[in-house]
């Protein structure tokens, strides 16, 4: 049986956050990956704008950090391979349209926004009020679209 946890109130009315389920098998962690074009780029960007850990390099084909309680891959193109025949990495290649995004949940989204702003990030637009949330919107070199959040107590 679901349990609710948390109700937050949005515009379109309200929105209960409903966990429930069975714990993912094993002691897991999880891995974001981002396919990029320039791994260099993309290491400098991670590291040193954002502020994640860089833990490993592996050849220059693909780098792992450490990252807001998370791990974050980063790896270069790449083909098909015996455990994924049929399945080829590819760079973004139009940072117009969106199927992911990482959302950092922050406390204060106009502090978050100065700082990684003041490190080389460049926003869509300064943090917008929405009442239920402030937010603003920024890009890595490769055009995946990233998101600071700050929802009220």
């Amino acid at each position: 049986m679901a349990q609710v946890v948390a109700i937050s109130n949005y515009p379109e009315g309200p929105m209960t956050d409903i966990r429930g389920g069975g714990e993912f098998p094993g002691s897991a962690e999880l891995t974001h990956l981002l396919v990029v074009a320039e791994l260099g780029r993309a290491v400098s960007f991670y590291r040193d704008v954002v502020g994640a850990g860089l833990t490993r390099e592996y050849g220059g084909t693909s780098a792992v950090f450490s990252l807001a309680g998370t791990w974050l891959l980063l790896v270069t193109p790449g083909g098909p391979t015996a455990d994924k025949p049929a399945v080829t990495f590819a760079p973004r290649d139009d940072p117009g349209r969106v199927s992911a995004e990482m959302t950092f949940r922050v406390p204060d989204c106009r502090a978050a926004y100065h700082t990684l702003r003041a490190r080389g990030a460049m926003f869509l637009t300064p943090p917008v009020d929405h009442g239920y949330e402030i937010r603003c919107f920024f890009r890595d070199p490769d055009g995946h679209l990233l998101e600071l959040s700050e929802t009220p107590d």
